[in-house]
This record gives C-alpha cells, sequence and structure tokens, in this order.
C-alpha cells in the first residue's frame, strides 16, 4: 500500500512538473523513460498523456510489437511495445509475461494529440523531466541510425539516454504498417 501511496504522489508531481514546463517553457525538455534495456527521452511537445497500464485487446495478424488496442479515457489507441519495436524483436511478450510488481510501473505513454496519431508506448518505468544540464554529453545520430532517433545523451552517472522523436516516429512507414 505505501509503494501505491508514493507511486501516486511520484505521478502527481510528475504531472505538476509537466503541467509547469509546459507553461513556462523552463528547463525540462524531456520525459525521461526506460523500456527493457533502454533509456529514452521524449521531447514534452511530443509526448502526450501518461496513463497507468491497461491490458490491450490483442489484434489479430498484428506485428508481435504491436500489443493491440486499449480504451484510454474513452479514446481508442493502439499500444506499442517500445522495447520490442526498438529492439526489431520478433516477440513482444514482455508485457505480458510481465511481474505484477513490475507491471504496477509500467506506463502508456500516449503521442500527443497534436501528431494525430491514437497511439501510446509502453514503457517499464518513468524517470522524470530531464533538461541539458542533466546531461555530459551528446552525440549526433549515426548514419544507420533509424530516423526517429535524435541525439543520444550521456548523463553524470555514465548512464545513455537515445532522444527519441516521437512525431517522426510516427510518420515512419515500419511503425505505421502492424499488419504481420
Amino acid at each position: 500500500m505505501a509503494n501505491r501511496d508514493a507511486l501516486r504522489a511520484f505521478q502527481s508531481r510528475l504531472a505538476s512538473r509537466l503541467q509547469a514546463a509546459r507553461t513556462t517553457g523552463v528547463a525540462a525538455t524531456w520525459l525521461a523513460v526506460e523500456a527493457g534495456e533502454g533509456k529514452y527521452l521524449f521531447p514534452l511537445g511530443h509526448a502526450g498523456e501518461i496513463f497507468p497500464w491497461t491490458p490491450p485487446q490483442p489484434v489479430p495478424y498484428t506485428e508481435p510489437w504491436f500489443l493491440g488496442v486499449a480504451n484510454l479515457r474513452g479514446g481508442l489507441y493502439g499500444v506499442v511495445q517500445l522495447s520490442a519495436f526498438a529492439a526489431g524483436e520478433a516477440g513482444g511478450t514482455t508485457a505480458p509475461a510481465a511481474s505484477e510488481a513490475a507491471r504496477i510501473q509500467s506506463r502508456l505513454v500516449a503521442f500527443n494529440e497534436l501528431l494525430e496519431v491514437n497511439c501510446a508506448l509502453l514503457v517499464d518505468r518513468l524517470a522524470g523531466l530531464r533538461g541539458a544540464e542533466a546531461f555530459t554529453a551528446s552525440e549526433a545520430p549515426g548514419a544507420e541510425a533509424p530516423a526517429w532517433h535524435g541525439h543520444l545523451y550521456t548523463d553524470a552517472a555514465g548512464e545513455r539516454w537515445q532522444e527519441v522523436n516521437l512525431q517522426a516516429l510516427s510518420q515512419q512507414p515500419q511503425f505505421l504498417s502492424i499488419g504481420a
């Protein structure tokens, strides 16, 4: 029960910081998330609402990284397992097989409605908001990097964070072609 209260408090603080960042346009630039082994940064202007884990309805004959569709606050959203999509994995088994403890931290991050894509990305954990001052180095994406990859940032602890351009991701043919 204490974990749930702490999680609610964290979500409340994060939501208020997101709102403050949007209205004041200050330091926070990215929403930091973890998915599988990866650490990702979503630009605040591209990320939409954050939802607790809602099991999606499976859709037959789709790519394994496409987990199905879910009703999120009255809207129908496609749910994509970010870790499986980013890795190009053949199986999106992490989400259904995750433990209850892991499921408590899982979130669905919807795309900003301005991108006109009813999609939410399944992430394993929210890691807060980050600004450029949180990082010590950055690298431009390599020539072989997907078009939706932004800069790769390194924080003071040596952790590497991949910026994800959600607008570019939402326009990628591979991302839009969910049929298997």
